[in-house]
């Protein structure tokens, strides 16, 4: 039974840093244009994409905030019955805010305020998979405060803390041979700390070049609750009890270039190095082991990956801007390691936005994004659980710029 339980926690870092479907919301700007940002000034949003470039700003102040709503659905058949099951995940609203204040002319100073991945997953009580996962919700705050400091002309630099606090709720099946509806929830905060950094060089009038680096940062998981509702002649064998764990989320690292065709056309491309190999396993430490519930380390085996992302945007007048872009993004699971808890496919990312100036002082931003889940036949090794799966994402967002 315990190899059975303690799994069901690993989707927790993988969530936290992709909301189960690789997804990136931290700028509608940036969303627009395949989610670029690093070799580019395209506002406050900068202190997330590349912190080197909160300065390069004509305002002294800026102001961002915006969300999006992730609508998005994971497929699994059984190749052995043929049947087919679907998730019916509730609508994931991640939003943003940041604001960014030259203190002179070399000096920034910025604040970014992000729920990255705050998604849910639920494939209902009682699938096929329940014994893995029912479901799980999770919301996650990332808290960056982060300076800049120009150089000279041409090279920036900047640098920064992040502070991540998070919530997570998870529910599943308990398989036993005494009762029909034996199940757990596993919830708890957790907390981390990383720092981001930058560089931005223009090259040229027209080239630009961006590095930016986020920092692995460690979530512990201090204060975990295992509470289980099973029937009575189990209760001693699954006592309800507390956890503890400490769970990676990789670095990633970002170079990009950008290139301004002409006044109004800009175009990008970048390449993110995410360093899923620092994903080894996963350890557990519960507060009163018994035969059925053991302390356990759980192999994950992840593999880093690299997402490559172009875009453009194109000026067609003063007030209004439009953005296109593409990325692919590689699921970091191996096949014999995929499991419905982290239901991550390879996936192409479809992009379009634009931008319309109210004012000199106020902008709204507008962005869509389709994620197109390439379908894999893969199986989760420790328990013989496998199939087909694929996945679709449909993301429109909103935001909105204050300057001045």
């Amino acid at each position: 039974m315990r190899r059975r339980i303690l799994p069901l926690l690993a989707m927790f870092p993988f969530l936290l840093q992709a909301g189960g479907f690789q997804v990136n919301l931290q700028g509608n700007k940036q969303t627009g244009m395949g989610h670029l940002g690093t070799s580019f000034y395209l506002g406050a949003s900068s202190t997330y994409f590349n912190p080197a470039m909160m300065g390069l700003g004509e305002q002294k102040f800026n102001l961002e905030l915006g969300a999006s709503g992730i609508i998005g659905t994971v497929a699994y058949q059984n190749q052995q019955t043929g049947i087919t099951e679907t998730t019916d995940n509730p609508v994931g609203t991640p939003g943003y805010l940041y604001a960014t204040y030259k203190i002179n002319d070399k000096l920034a100073a910025g604040l970014g305020i992000y729920t990255p991945f705050g998604n849910a997953v639920n494939w209902g009580e009682d699938w096929s998979g329940q014994n893995l996962i029912q479901d799980i919700s999770l919301l996650s705050v990332f808290i960056q405060p982060t300076l800049s400091y120009k150089l000279n002309d041409k090279l920036s630099v900047g640098a920064g803390l992040t502070y991540v606090v998070g919530v997570v709720d998870i529910n599943r099946a308990v398989p036993a041979p005494i009762g029909n509806d034996n199940s757990v929830n596993l919830s708890g905060d957790a907390t981390g700390m990383g720092f981001n950094a930058g560089l931005h060089y223009q090259a040229t009038e027209k080239l630009s070049i961006g590095f930016s680096y986020r920092s692995q940062v460690d979530i512990e998981l201090d204060e975990g609750e295992a509470n289980f509702s099973v029937a009575d002649a189990l209760e001693t064998s699954f006592p309800d009890q507390g956890f503890t764990s400490e769970l990676p989320l990789p670095s990633t690292t970002t170079l990009g270039i950008a290139y301004k065709v002409s006044e109004k056309l800009l175009v990008s491309v970048e390449a993110s190095m995410v360093d899923w190999d620092a994903y080894e396993s996963l350890d557990f430490d519960f507060d009163n082991n018994t035969a059925s519930l053991d302390d356990s380390e759980n192999p994950r085996n992840y593999e880093s990956q690299i997402i490559i992302r172009a875009g453009a945007q194109y000026m067609v007048n003063e007030k209004l801007t439009v953005r296109g872009g593409a990325y692919y993004d590689p699921s970091p699971i191996q096949d014999d390691f995929f499991n419905p808890e982290t239901p991550n496919t390879d996936n192409l990312g479809l992009t379009t936005g634009l931008s319309y100036n109210v004012s000199e002082k106020f902008v709204v931003d507008a962005s869509f994004l389709y994620i197109y889940g390439f379908e894999r036949e893969s199986e989760y090794e420790p328990e013989g659980f496998g199939g087909k799966y694929k996945a679709r994402s449909y993301i429109p967002g909103i935001g909105l710029n204050y300057k001045f």
